[in-house]
């Protein structure tokens, strides 16, 4: 309690009560999202606290360090390899040790994330543990398993620089002792309040029954792995790291980093600064993401006054009126914090970056362009809507903007608010939350269509693609170290796979479909044509390259 209330100005709890009741029946895997690793320390204070079983913890062997490993083994710590490949022995050991905790009611914790997100988004969740857990089920499932995702939001993270160092190239540091008690001279900072928000619990004998109907029937044993588990192993995982997402926490350092971020140069008049805080949380509060998220308490001069106090952000004093703005180190961090919550505000993003370049659009082709980007904005950001619920929802969101004069709707068109007016400058200001996402899909596209078809390998395209956004990144002074992440462009070219926009030859190279010209061509409505003209000189460069000269 000591360390909780030297580290942070409080902790916010949410749903709680939900696990309680959970908890009276059932053995419980919690999977929390991995951002540091305050993460599982503080969990276990919370459920302790709440008169909850303190759950065994899978760490990484890594964290068994002199004197550190035994503290956190008595905390409840179990070590494990990062990689169970050619040891057949320990793979069942570890199975086993797994089969015996949960069949004895014992709570259980992992990180399906695998690792601790350096960007501030929740990242592609990985199998392992998960199917552990769901063999071990199918083996005695007399005891009902439920996952509970769990949500940490922080207002300041305790390795932000670390990761930033990684984000630029610096490789990371291997955890030591040494590394440690470095960490701990870092107590002396203030990193505000962190929020613990539990989210949807998932009931894994429902989940089975929806994915697999006949589970039951089956006989399974400890070396049994049927046909259908890796598939529904993938579905599980998707769906814990959305319900993660569900229960995200709204605060004031993530609202003033979308608001701040979404800037030209990163820096906003303070009066508009108060009013586009509070007409963001106004959206999010008419169209809730979701029932368990939270919000902030306090007013918009509250939130940015905190997050100033914080040091994240600076003021400029000035006859007409303060400038806040975001420069260097502390713009760089934001995008972390940003990055937190950028799916909250996805939808309504998507449909003002159409409004950039175009005054009027019809609703019909508004509803369509959001339409065909929504899945891979959501296997990015794991949202939890699906593609037939998408054009209802983008329907829905229009509505919403219409009432706050955000749009204007007339005759099946929909048109921008005047210029100059506070709603167009928070229309803009929303149409550049998702513009560097967009922007990175053009980049993977535009390079296929400059290359043309069976040029190029995924991993390829996926290479070629991160090197186009760093020069972009570098060229354009893009405050979002994430831009240029291989991990990113390596989702969005598996789905074009799924999506069948792209197909693939017998020797690996990549054809994409006709229509996919359309979907390059529908960029000019919501990028910049400067941006357009650098990323088409550059993919005509590497065309180039890869055709090599010519032979008389």
């Amino acid at each position: 309690t000591r360390v909780w209330n030297r580290i942070y100005d409080g902790v916010r709890i949410h749903n709680i009560e939900a696990v309680q009741e959970v908890a009276k029946e059932n053995a419980i895997v919690y999977v929390p999202c991995h951002r540091s690793h305050i993460d599982y320390l503080l969990l276990s204070y919370v459920l302790f606290h709440n008169g909850l079983m303190v759950p065994h913890i899978a760490a990484g062997i890594n964290l068994n360090m002199p004197v550190v490993g035994s503290i956190l083994r008595r905390g409840g710590a179990f070590f494990m390899r990062r990689s169970f490949r050619g040891n057949r022995l320990y793979a069942a050991v570890f199975n086993e040790y797994m089969h015996t905790m949960l069949t004895r009611g014992y709570s259980v914790e992992y990180f399906v994330e695998g690792g601790r997100s350096r960007t501030g988004r929740t990242l592609p969740p990985k199998g392992g543990m998960i199917s552990m857990t769901l063999r071990s089920f199918l083996r005695d499932h007399r005891k009902p398993v439920v996952f509970v995702p769990v949500y940490v939001g922080y207002e300041k993270i305790l390795e932000e620089r670390t990761y930033l160092g990684e984000l630029r190239g610096k490789k990371k540091e291997k955890e030591s002792v040494f590394g440690l008690f470095k960490t701990l001279g870092n107590l002396r900072n203030r990193f505000g309040k962190v929020t613990v928000n539990f989210g949807e619990p998932i009931y894994l004998a429902q989940f089975l029954d929806q994915e697999q109907p006949h589970w039951r029937e089956q006989a399974y044993d400890a070396e049994y792995r049927p046909a259908w588990l890796n598939t529904v192993v993938d579905r599980l995982a998707e769906q814990i790291a959305i319900h993660i997402n569900d229960a995200a926490a709204i605060n004031p350092v993530n609202l003033t980093a979308l608001l701040l971020l979404s800037t030209p140069r990163q820096s906003m008049d303070e009066r508009i600064l108060v009013q586009q805080l509070d007409m963001l949380v106004k959206l999010l509060r008419t169209s809730p993401y979701s029932k368990v998220m939270s919000y902030p308490e306090g007013e918009p001069t509250d939130w940015m006054a905190y997050t100033e106090s914080m040091g994240l952000i600076q003021r400029q004093h000035h006859g007409l009126g303060d400038i806040i703005f975001a420069e260097g180190q502390s713009a760089l961090l934001l995008t972390y914090y940003r990055n937190n919550v950028q799916h909250l505000i996805a939808i309504p993003a998507l449909i003002a970056s159409l409004f950039r370049n175009n005054n009027t659009i019809p609703r019909e082709h508004a509803v369509y362009l959001v339409g065909s980007i929504y899945p891979y904005v959501r296997s990015e950001l794991f949202m939890h809507w699906s593609k037939e619920e998408i054009d209802s929802l983008v329907d829905h969101w229009i509505d919403v903007m219409c009432r706050n004069n955000l749009l204007v709707h007339e005759d099946g068109h929909l048109s921008r608010p005047p210029t100059g007016s506070s709603e167009f400058v928070m229309l803009d200001t929303l149409s550049r939350m998702m513009l560097q996402t967009l922007e990175r899909y053009y980049i993977a596209m535009s390079i296929l269509r400059r290359v043309g078809p069976g040029k190029l390998t995924a991993n390829e395209l996926e290479e070629k693609s991160s090197l186009l956004a760093q020069r972009m990144s570098i060229l354009y002074g893009l405050n979002a170290p994430e831009f240029f992440d291989k991990t990113l462009f390596r989702n969005f070219i598996k789905h074009l796979q799924i999506n069948e926009i792209l197909q693939q030859d017998e020797n690996g190279h990549l054809a994409h479909r006709e229509d996919m010209e359309g979907i390059v061509d529908d960029a000019r409505l919501v990028l910049d044509a400067d941006m357009r003209q650098s990323i088409l000189q550059v993919t005509q460069t590497l065309a180039s390259q890869i055709e090599g000269p010519s032979v008389e």
